[in-house]
């Protein structure tokens, strides 16, 4: 008798293993029928890394007096905006401050304990916030001007890329102050 038990439990232990079904009630027919509809992207998520590449490259190469590699990374029309409300129009006027700035005021141009965020705004919220592609970069700075006057500051700047991954807007944001008691006004 104990056989006939043990072989019973046994068979129904296998029929009930090998019926998906059994046990489960599905009310979500209509679940494989329906394709899912296309994600919603977030208004703003993480960019590409390689953003933040671009940036430490034009960085890297105006430190080291390379003005033409860091203003390579700009488009004809881009703008370059101080937090001061200063402002500088075309890639070509960027190339012409940058090179007399560095050619004559900087001596020596460091950049250290950089961080990078590259993030692309799908949905601009308000502001000066524009679709795409924004890397978000807070630099410790340590300049010598030709003066001798050495100073260390942290800046954070904010650059747009546009379709053929050029830089269309660049915004600084510096104290001015100490770099302005660097440089007196002349009498």
């Amino acid at each position: 008798m104990k056989k006939s038990i043990c072989w019973a439990a046994a068979c129904c232990l296998l029929v009930a293993c090998n019926n998906p079904g059994a046990g489960t009630a599905s009310t979500d027919t209509t679940k494989a029928a329906t394709p899912a509809a296309p994600a919603t992207p977030p208004p703003t998520e993480f960019a590409d890394a390689h953003y933040s590449d671009l940036q430490k490259k034009a960085m890297a190469a105006l430190s080291s007096g390379d003005v033409a590699g860091f203003v390579d990374q700009f488009a004809d029309n881009a703008v370059f905006i101080w937090s001061s409300g200063d402002s500088l129009a075309g890639k070509e006027a960027i190339a012409k401050y940058w090179t007399d700035r560095r050619g004559k005021a900087i001596d020596s141009l460091a950049f250290v304990n950089d961080i990078w965020l590259p993030v692309k705004v799908n949905q601009p919220q308000k502001g000066p916030d524009w679709p795409g592609v924004w890397v978000l970069g807070w630099t410790e700075v340590h300049v010598k001007y030709k003066n001798g006057v050495k100073l260390g500051f942290w800046v954070h700047s904010d650059a747009h890329y546009n379709a053929s991954d050029k830089v269309d807007r660049y915004i600084q944001y510096i104290d001015r102050a100490p770099i302005n008691k660097a440089f007196p006004a002349k009498k």
